[in-house]
């Protein structure tokens, strides 16, 4: 039952209702004392989602009220799970006290006893704005993405709001779908009636997409008169980022985020990757889902969660620089020859807490005085950390960059230092965080409150004396405050004429009194306490304040630290698994000795199993590798472990070889493995295809391509007959570095004619009706697949085998007689041209292309004007 207009609700259930819609498609917590209550369709939603008891709570329009709730004080758990199950949640909480409520009442004119807390939504959480550590994977970034179109172009606005890092960059429309699976955003925010835009996205006003508002909201923010200190922003870009910062004030209610000065991210500053090839290569999550058998699960040795967010962020996006690449290695070989300052280094890093996402916290309104003793703890630790490291001998370059990041906050961590308790805790309302010592005016008022309760402990010991009631108590609660307890056998005593003592309530086994000596000191405390608290707050306050002031030198130090996290951890994997520093050169080639499957070789260790390494040599006269052999035998295994090798040198860490030299790669391709896409209507041979066509399309000379089993998810001459021309096509027209595995033995006759191929195949032997499988390359075509052995190996019942063998017999006796299914291939003419030189454009296209590519917003009216003139003058003659 969703909410329906009562012609009579009551008054909170008007409020609510006007609550509920302001908050749109989001899941309503509805502050009511000590619990967040839902109601209605939104109870059902909750309840099954959390497998919380649904109740009811009173009627509307004559039916009962759905209605489940959780606890503030546990309510960042249940959030979590509302957020991963795709919820967005809209917090309402109580703005004003009961007393307040009252004395706003009386001053309405409605009786006190009707008065209503008044209640606001105070934020949305969604996945992407998320802060709090208990809804964070500390090993992952969490990013929210706005996309802007701009005449053609994407433009991209990433954020990630725990920590405050903010790139922009532009892409072309047919390359988002690669863009966005790098970044791997967790939301994604696009203008309304944006019919491209990516499933779920979250749909805002095109109004706030407007890029001269994002380009004031971005001068605002960080207080400059221009931008371009920070980067060349394009219009797309701006318009970009305007909708995640507008995004991010509704989601906030006003309150931003941390925001740090946003980084120009250049189109071909990394090696490029599409969809396809992401999950083939399985980088930052297994094909089953999670870290578990990805890359960086069998690589991250961090020891710190943003030193592993940095390491999945260069996994991400390897670099193509060689000058950066070199740096980051440097730094990984420099600490792999330290092994026992290398330990050292990370039992220090081990220590020190998450900065960027405190830091990100305490910006946000949204931090505690833990929050801030972290900072503390942590900005200390770096500075022993830069204290220690700037005397170490023979530092590597981004080393010294790195430690220069890592001081220059000692005022703040002694302001922090003197203010702060050793441990504080996580929440404010109690108090307790402010050192003593910090503020004599708090002190007093501490000591204030303690004189007071040691007089109620005396008071309580002279009621007993004059009562003579030895199990007299002076208790406390939220409600009554301080009284005094006796037993109901007791009462008695304290109820007579002359005595002292007022009753107040009575229990079934205790009577409640009042005195005015306990009233006074009672008050006393009361007074004390809340100007401590008080005082606190606004200590807590100028803190956060110092902290706000500081915020991109603390970010600059919490990035350094998980730089040097990374470096560290990948000297560790290293020395862990034997690997080696890749030579990067600027040719197309590729040497690997001895390469290794990092997934695969450490699941074979934990099995007690042995990696059989295998090398690969590509160059411009041996650039395509044409591979056979029987499936089981390595060859998926083979094409995936160089790919990998590849993406882990131009990320600036080691490789699993004995040796690498790795000439750079602008793009890296892989097809390798079967799949259906059935929602969106793709068998899986239009999968192939389709990854194939964008291979084909996409490639350069300077790129690497990884194609497993070209063309079997169709007939066998159709499958032949493709990828024949697909490796034609890769070796005369793209001529990039290619590994083809493939069944087709007739592809062989492309060594023929194809001066730059070369054959090899994984060895494999039947021994005694046996496969076994050797996962060993040697060059030279495969002599045959081995497919029933393999069946028989996978438990294919002996009877299906033999009669497989004997259908095998009589095919091999015609293609034999026939002269086999390739037979005339090599007579025809080989294919090199895959893409025509276009023709010169036509007057009127080079007028489209001129119009296009005019950056309208920008001209001036005497510009346009010139322009008009200089199109007109170069069409040929007047259109009839």
């Amino acid at each position: 039952m969703a909410a329906r207009d009562d012609p009579k609700p009551t008054p909170m259930m008007a409020q609510y209702l006007a609550l509920r819609a302001e908050a749109g498609d989001a899941l309503l917590f509805y502050r009511m004392g000590d619990f967040f209550e839902l109601f209605f369709d939104d109870a059902r939603a909750a309840a099954q989602i959390l497998d919380i008891a649904l109740t009811t709570r009173g009627e509307h329009n004559g039916e009962p009220i759905p209605m489940c709730g959780v606890p503030v004080h546990s309510a960042e758990g249940y959030l979590a799970r509302l957020i991963k199950a795709g919820c967005r949640v809209a917090i309402a909480e109580q703005i004003e006290t009961p007393d307040e409520a009252k004395a706003r009442a009386k001053r309405e004119g409605t009786p006190s006893s009707k008065a209503l807390v008044a209640r606001a939504i105070v934020r949305l959480v969604t996945a992407g704005t998320l802060t709090e550590e208990a809804l964070l994977n500390p090993r992952r970034a969490n990013v929210l993405v706005a996309l802007a179109e701009l005449r053609g172009s994407i433009g991209i606005a990433a954020c990630d709001v725990s920590t405050g890092a903010m790139v922009l960059e532009e892409c072309e429309a047919g390359m988002l779908g690669a863009v966005l699976a790098r970044i791997t955003p967790s939301e994604v925010v696009v203008p309304e009636d944006w019919a491209d835009g990516p499933e779920g996205a979250i749909s805002r006003p095109r109004s706030t997409f407007a890029s001269d508002g994002g380009a004031d909201r971005l001068r605002a923010i960080h207080g400059v008169a221009t931008l371009d200190a920070f980067g060349d922003f394009s219009r797309a870009m701006l318009s970009a980022a305007g909708g995640l910062i507008a995004y991010l004030d509704h989601v906030g209610r006003g309150s931003l985020p941390l925001l740090l000065p946003p980084v120009l991210r250049e189109a071909r500053s990394g090696m490029a990757m599409d969809e396809a090839t992401r999950a083939s290569l399985e980088i930052l999550e297994s094909s089953q889902g999670g870290r578990a058998g990805s890359l960086i699960g069998a690589v991250d040795r961090c020891v710190t969660g943003a030193g592993s967010r940095l390491l999945a962020e260069d996994l991400s996006a390897p670099l193509l620089d060689a000058g950066q690449i070199e740096r980051r290695l440097a730094l990984v070989q420099f600490w792999q020859g330290r092994p026992i300052e290398r330990a050292q280094l990370r039992d220090a890093l081990r220590a020190i807490p998450d900065l960027g996402r405190a830091l990100g916290r305490v910006v946000a309104g949204r931090g505690s005085p833990r929050d801030l003793g972290q900072l503390r703890d942590g900005l200390n630790e770096a500075m022993r950390l830069h204290q220690w490291l700037s005397g170490a001998p023979d530092r590597p370059d981004l080393l010294d960059d790195v430690l220069a990041r890592l001081t220059g906050h000692g005022a703040l961590t002694d302001l922090l230092a003197r203010a702060l308790v050793p441990s504080p805790p996580t929440e404010r309302a109690g108090g307790g965080y402010i050192a003593d010592g910090y503020d004599a005016a708090l002190d007093e008022l501490r000591v204030t409150s303690g004189d007071a309760r040691r007089a109620i402990a005396a008071m309580e010991a002279r009621y007993r004396d004059e009562t003579g009631i030895a199990t007299l108590k002076i208790r406390h609660n939220g409600v009554l405050g301080y009284f005094i307890e006796v037993p109901a056998r007791h009462a008695d005593r304290l109820m007579v004429p002359e005595s002292s003592f007022t009753h107040r309530q009575t229990m079934k086994d205790a009577v409640r009194f009042n005195s005015l000596k306990l009233h006074g000191e009672a008050a006393r405390i009361a007074e004390a306490g809340g100007h401590a608290l008080a005082a606190e707050e606004a200590h807590f306050e100028e803190l956060v304040g110092e902290v706000v002031a500081a915020r991109e030198t603390i970010a600059a130090t919490a990035a350094a630290l998980a730089r040097i996290d990374v470096a560290a951890a990948n000297a560790e994997r290293a020395a862990e698994g034997d690997w080696c520093r890749p030579e990067i050169a600027e040719d197309a080639g590729l040497a690997i000795t001895g390469g290794r499957h990092p997934v695969v070789e450490a699941a074979l260790a934990k099995a007690g199993e042995r990696f059989v390494a295998n090398d690969c040599t590509l160059g411009p006269d041996n650039r395509l590798w044409l591979i056979g052999g029987p499936n089981m035998g390595g060859k998926s295994t083979f094409l995936r472990q160089n790919a990998l090798v590849v993406l882990l040198a131009q990320a600036g860490c080691f490789v699993p070889a004995q040796a690498a030299r790795i000439g750079l790669v602008d793009r890296l391709f892989s097809r390798v493995g079967a799949a259906d896409n059935l929602a969106r209507g793709r068998s899986t041979f239009m999968v192939e295809m389709v990854e194939t066509a964008a291979i084909l399309a996409q490639a350069s000379n300077r790129s690497f391509v990884i194609l497993d089993e070209v063309g079997r998810g169709t007939s066998t001459y159709d499958g032949l007959a493709l990828a024949w021309a697909v490796a034609e096509a890769v070796h005369g027209a793209i001529r990039c570095r290619c590994l083809f595995a493939t069944h087709y033995h007739e592809l062989a006759r492309l060594a023929e004619t194809c001066e730059a191929l070369s054959l090899h195949h994984v060895r494999a032997r039947e021994w005694q009706g046996d496969l076994v499988l050797l996962h060993e390359l040697a060059e030279g075509p495969a002599d045959r697949s081995y497919g029933l052995a393999v069946a028989r190996l996978a438990g294919v019942p002996a009877p299906v085998v033999e009669r497989a063998k004997a259908v095998l017999e009589k095919l091999e006796a015609t293609r034999e007689a026939t002269g086999g299914i390739a037979a005339g291939l090599g007579d025809l003419p080989l294919f090199a041209a895959l893409r025509p030189e276009p023709a010169p454009p036509s007057p009127e296209q080079q007028l489209a292309q001129a119009l296009h590519a005019a950056d309208l917003d920008a001209l001036t009216p005497r510009e346009a004007l010139d322009l008009l003139y200089e199109w007109k003058r170069a069409l040929p003659t007047k259109p009839r």
